[in-house]
């Protein structure tokens, strides 16, 4: 059918309003995206290409991409780009039980009941004041400041209900990024921030337990690396239980045995330069280090922890084969059922057994610091290359708690059904029941679309933090692929190799989103 006049007008007028959108999004995202991709190909380079210097730009065709992955400091930003996303698991579970704390109902009109929780947590906090003054942190303005503000919180909150702590909890959102990046960066500095200036007395008064603890330190380390054992083969008898259910196929079991054999791999370049730095730094070890035919034995005390993570790895990986190619299963389901299981649940008890083995270096490095002359002295954060990454990411788990996840959250739980709480309680389900079985279903598509968002935002971000705080460093520990490509393309002029990262970084989105898209919108539906 012809178009008239008023038809033609009336599309005329809209595209008229629509202009100024395409044309923006024409001039900052179709056409810097061609020229990315053509710049990658070539040796574009603002050293040898600009207004002053004109050489003809040629195409290197793979070049950049080879060069990059011939690059020494590529695997140590590609690292530390995942090495910040282990953060992820634990800032979900952070807005997700901010969400089921500001969900939960307060008892409206009981005033003797708020009255009594205004008292508690005001004296809370006056011993808060008190332990500060004992402390000798009386001159502490901004200590006693976040105290207060913390106080403050509580007493406020539990005066006006969920809703002044919903407030609260989501008003550190609205602060720009850079503000927040630059507050955090004068609370971490090391010679007078309020964090280090409320952790030097306490740790003064703990060098007396860390000395009188340090000959027990060596067990502890031990225990807690049983632990990581234990709970190594207890998410494996869990994975093998729900593939002989026929709720896990083969290939997710591959998958959470992979994830869940991280932690005891690299267990070994973790824990034992670091039981053989403390060995050999003690008085006894340094004079039985003096005599040659000891060394031998140091040397087999530093392979005890290959032994036993190949121990539990022997157990684990045994059972696994023996139950998947002997024992056989009693249902049949198809073979990547459950990989969004594997994903979330193992991949987060890897990073969980992660921070236990660094948890087991700490312990094991305790004596050390305890017997030095000044003390437990408390961390240089980003200005130390191995505490910089913790560091951001406790300062990512603060912000996550309150982002737009506690809310997504908070709308999810408003959409679960009532009458699942009541029929659960009907059966005597206990509090974790309900939310195993109830809550946390419900929850999946949320989970899904959270997860989904992080991993994307994890892969793509760390520049604003790396520029604000860090600048990248320090030595490159906190540089993320996002933060190289810029330094690449805008501090060297080298916008040619920085477009080849920039399109590595591309693929490595799309393809975990595919798989997220792929295997975890399945397990909303498990």
């Amino acid at each position: 059918m012809a178009m008239t006049k008023k038809d033609i007008k009336e599309l005329a007028i809209g595209v008229g309003f629509l202009l100024p959108n395409i044309l923006g999004f024409l001039a900052f995202t179709v056409i810097p995206l061609v020229m990315s991709i053509y710049m990658a190909f070539t040796d574009w380079n603002l050293e040898m290409h600009n207004y002053f210097r004109s050489e003809p730009i040629t195409f290197v065709w793979f070049e950049n991409f080879t060069r990059l992955f011939s690059d020494p400091d590529f695997p140590q930003y590609f690292g530390n780009t995942f090495f910040m996303m282990i953060g992820i698991p634990f800032g979900v579970a952070g807005s997700l039980v901010a969400a089921l704390l500001l969900n939960m109902e307060f008892v409206k009109g009981d005033g003797k009941k708020k009255l009594m929780i205004t008292m508690i947590l005001t004296a809370v906090m006056v011993a808060c004041f008190g332990l500060l003054a004992v402390l000798g942190l009386g001159g502490t303005g901004m200590t006693i400041l976040m105290v207060s503000l913390l106080g403050g919180v509580f007493i406020i909150g539990s005066i006006g209900g969920k809703t002044v702590y919903r407030t609260l909890f989501y008003f550190p959102y609205f602060t720009a990024g850079v503000a927040t990046f630059i507050l955090w960066k004068k609370l971490y500095n090391p010679l007078n921030g309020p964090i280090n200036n409320a952790l030097r007395p306490l740790l003064d008064a703990l060098t007396p337990v860390a000395v009188m603890i340090s000959p027990a330190c060596q067990t502890i380390g031990i225990v807690i690396l049983v632990l990581v054992g234990l709970l190594y083969l207890h998410m494996v008898r869990r994975k093998l239980r729900l593939w002989r259910d026929g709720e896990s196929g083969t290939v997710s079991c591959y998958l959470a045995m992979i994830l869940l054999s991280l932690p005891l791999i690299f267990c070994w370049s973790w824990v034992s330069p670091t039981w053989m730095h403390v060995v050999m730094n003690t008085p006894e070890m340094k004079e039985i280090a003096n005599a040659s035919q000891e060394l031998s034995f140091l040397s087999r005390d530093a392979k005890w922890t290959l032994l036993l993570m190949l121990v539990f790895l022997g157990i684990g990986w045994g059972r696994f084969l023996y139950t998947v190619y002997i024992a056989k299963r009693k249902y049949k389901c198809i073979a990547d059922r459950g990989i969004g299981d594997s994903a979330i649940v193992d991949g987060s008890a890897m990073v969980l057994n992660m921070a236990l083995v660094g948890l087991c270096c700490v312990f094991w490095l305790l004596p050390e610091m305890a017997a030095a002359e000044e003390g437990l002295q408390p961390p240089q954060w980003i200005s130390d290359y191995y505490w910089a990454k913790p560091s951001l990411l406790i300062m990512g788990f603060w912000g996550a708690i309150g982002s737009n996840n506690m809310l997504l959250y908070l709308a999810g739980l408003s959409g679960v059904p009532q009458e699942l709480y009541e029929a659960a309680d009907i059966d005597g389900a206990s509090p974790w029941q309900r939310f195993w079985n109830i809550t946390w279903p419900q929850l999946a598509n949320v989970t899904f679309f959270i997860m989904v968002m992080a991993v994307i935002g994890g892969l793509q971000g760390g520049f604003d933090m790396a520029r604000v705080m860090t600048e990248g460093g320090p030595a490159g520990s906190t540089t993320t692929l996002a933060y190289y490509i810029y330094t690449q393309g805008f501090n060297t002029g080298r916008l040619g190799y920085a477009s080849a990262v920039s399109w590595l970084l591309f693929v490595m989105v799309f393809v975990v989103t595919m798989f997220n898209w792929k295997f975890g919108n399945r397990y909303t539906n498990e």
